[in-house]
């Protein structure tokens, strides 16, 4: 069975980017997939630094780069920080490209923002879309930026707006289409 892995840029409670994240996630597994949410709480990595990395390399680390190593699709929403992706974000992906996993040289990619303004994190999208790039990440074409995030969703965590559940779901009709 094809695996989806979702993934939020932001561990707060009440993230709209987790919401968004397991959106995803329920749509690929409508699609037959074998679809997860990661909680990047619960992979807890020092700030990266290459002084770290012989003595004390988080475990967690390898554990997740297997498995982003391992998916046939991954989608990865970020809230938009000072115009960019998150630090925590940022730092699991330095850390996963340095793990000899292969963990973005596998899986198709798929990147949303769900913003609490109008502009739907478009620079956190561009800037998520130029890191991917840097690592020869395959990425679907559609970005999918959410804008007025405590409305985005209804009480069942569905998307709102028909508009761009649409595209939301096009873009997972892309991620589970689309073959390496």
């Amino acid at each position: 069975m094809a695996k989806f892995l979702a993934v939020s840029g932001s561990i707060r409670q009440g993230s709209y980017n987790a919401e968004l994240a397991r959106y995803m996630v329920r749509r690929a597994q409508e699609k037959g997939w074998d679809a997860e949410y990661i909680d990047l709480h619960d992979y807890p990595m020092p700030i990266f630094n290459e002084d770290l990395e012989q003595e004390q390399k988080p475990g967690c680390a390898l554990e997740l780069a297997k498995q982003f190593a391992a998916a046939d699709a991954v989608f990865l929403a970020t809230p938009e920080y000072n115009g960019s992706i998150t630090p925590i974000l940022k730092n699991t992906i330095d850390w996963l490209t340095r793990q000899g996993q292969g963990a973005f040289s596998h899986a198709i990619f798929g990147i949303g923002s769900v913003s609490s303004g109008a502009l739907a994190g478009v620079m956190a999208l561009s800037h998520m879309r130029d890191i991917l790039s840097k690592l020869s990440a395959l990425m679907a074409p559609t970005p999918l930026g959410i804008g007025m995030g405590a409305t985005a969703f209804d009480e069942n965590g569905e998307i709102a707006d028909p508009r761009v559940k649409a595209r939301a779901d096009k873009l997972v009709d892309e991620l589970t289409s689309i073959k390496r």
